[in-house]
């Protein structure tokens, strides 16, 4: 590290721009959140800089520069676009003893400016010393979805009451205290807009100082189908608040990598023909860690309410009246549409779309869900690899065409994703053929345009003749 990061107080300091252009404008715009006073040393000014001398944000000098007009600066950032005149400036600054930032000359720089978050008073700083701008830019836009806006007003009134809280609450609780107030109710309160109730809520326990035991919570949360850049905010902001996160076999371990450094880490990945985690282990597990006061995620592929069992989960909680929430995640037929780049459905031609499970389709449940095949519909079967010759067969009972598209799309937003097309008849020959195991999708379009073929498919199979085809191109 050949800089270090650090805050400089500019309460009753100047911050001196040398310059009158756009580079100059630049740095006035980023110290304008600061209470600086502002000095611009140019002769000239554009118009953006005009108007904050006209509205008294700042002032101009136009006197010749010296050392002295560099006199009690926090800052000095010099910015006129002539390297020349840049480095004669910069000269001059340092006679008078500045922390100088020379505007694209890395070698003159005292100090660099940071890409900054603002979550007043909460400010995340993010620099690479001046060797990817580009890249501090981007971490920066990572940090801004992460903080919830609301953040720097509840921070702010915090910091007001930090001394009652001080006077108030034994120094053993106070840390209790803190921890309740930023990861519980009033918090929650405050980013819901209940601003007034929330600060009335922290006074009334500082005056009682009756600091509330840590509540416990379950967050069933959707990891979606892999790449950890698709889950949402809530989702990350629950795994960076969790004590204990139990997580599936599907899960990738980069989602892992967003929780908090010293939450508990257990696995209860499900593999099929395997029970050493059954289903109702992991409910007893998650509700008596939540009993415990500690925040519990259960950490799932995809969308827990989307063949996550979620309701078993939620059930156990509710009986042991634990705090309980649903974190949707993206399910994989949407990561499916997206690789694909293709709409699930399409006006006029699928309006319907169905997301179905092959995980249980023997015997009569194949029968079953092939009754969704229907035209106009898309068609998801989701965990349906071992059962793909079932599948197969069900929907060209129910009248489909052998030849009717399927993809399947494997390991989606994963490094090893897989996309596949063939047809219903060949279904499970590609699946055998290609080795895919485990965590696949089967899509089936049947449009409007194909109603009449289907429904004389259909009359086709109920004859003796068509029955006895069918039986044979499927046997």
């Amino acid at each position: 590290m050949q800089s270090f990061p650090m805050f400089i107080r500019t309460t009753g300091r100047r911050v001196v721009i040398a310059g009158g252009g756009e580079q100059a404008a630049q740095k006035a715009r980023l110290m304008l959140k600061t209470d600086a006073a502002l000095v611009l040393l140019a002769p000239k000014l554009d118009a953006e800089l005009t108007d904050l001398v006209a509205t008294g944000r700042a002032t101009q000098v136009t006197d010749a520069i010296t050392p002295a007009s560099f006199d009690n600066a926090a800052l000095v950032f010099i910015a006129t676009g002539c390297p020349g005149v840049d480095a004669a400036l910069h000269a001059l600054a340092k006679v008078g003893g500045a922390q100088v930032n020379v505007v694209d000359q890395p070698a003159l720089c005292d100090m660099t400016t940071p890409s900054v978050v603002d979550r007043d008073p909460v400010v995340v700083a993010i620099g690479t010393e001046g060797t990817a701008p580009v890249l501090a830019r981007q971490i920066k836009t990572q940090v801004e979805q992460m903080l919830d806006p609301a953040l720097g007003p509840f921070a702010a009134l915090a910091g007001r009451l930090r001394g009652a809280v001080a006077a108030n609450i034994p120094k053993p609780d106070r840390r209790a205290f803190w921890r309740w107030a930023f990861a519980e109710q009033p918090w929650q309160m405050h980013r819901s807009g209940q601003q007034r109730a929330a600060a009335d809520l922290l006074k009334q326990t500082i005056a009682t100082r009756d600091v509330p035991q840590a509540q416990g919570h379950i967050a069933l949360v959707g990891a979606g189908p892999g790449a950890r850049d698709l889950l949402t905010l809530r989702a990350v902001q629950r795994l960076q608040e969790a004590d204990v996160i139990f997580y599936d076999r599907l899960v990738d371990p980069e989602v892992l990598e967003l929780a908090r450094r010293d939450a508990e880490r257990v696995y209860v990945g499900k593999v099929v023909g395997a029970h050493a985690w059954p289903q109702t282990r992991i409910c007893a597990l998650i509700v008596a860690e939540a009993a415990k006061g500690r925040r519990v995620v259960r950490l799932k592929s995809g969308d827990p309410g989307i063949f996550g069992r979620a309701t078993e989960e939620l059930d156990a909680a509710r009986a042991a009246g634990v705090a309980v929430e649903i974190v949707p995640g993206v399910t994989a037929a949407s990561a499916a549409s997206a690789v694909l780049g293709q709409s699930l459905t399409v006006r006029g031609q699928t309006d319907t779309l169905v997301l179905t499970t092959g995980q249980h389709c023997d015997g009569d449940a194949a029968e079953t869900c092939a009754d969704h095949a229907l035209p106009g519909t898309t068609l998801v079967f989701y965990m349906g690899v071992s059962a793909a010759p079932k599948i197969g067969q069900s929907l060209l009972k129910k009248g489909l065409c052998v030849s009717t598209p399927v993809t399947i799309a494997a390991d989606v937003s994963k490094r090893d994703q897989r996309v596949l097309t063939t047809t219903i008849a060949d279904l499970a020959h590609e699946i055998s053929r290609n080795s895919i195991v485990g965590n696949a999708l089967f899509i089936i379009r049947i449009p409007r345009i194909e109603q009449s073929r289907h429904t004389e498919n259909m009359r086709d199979s109920a004859t003796p003749r068509g029955l006895l085809q069918h039986l044979s191109e499927t046997s």
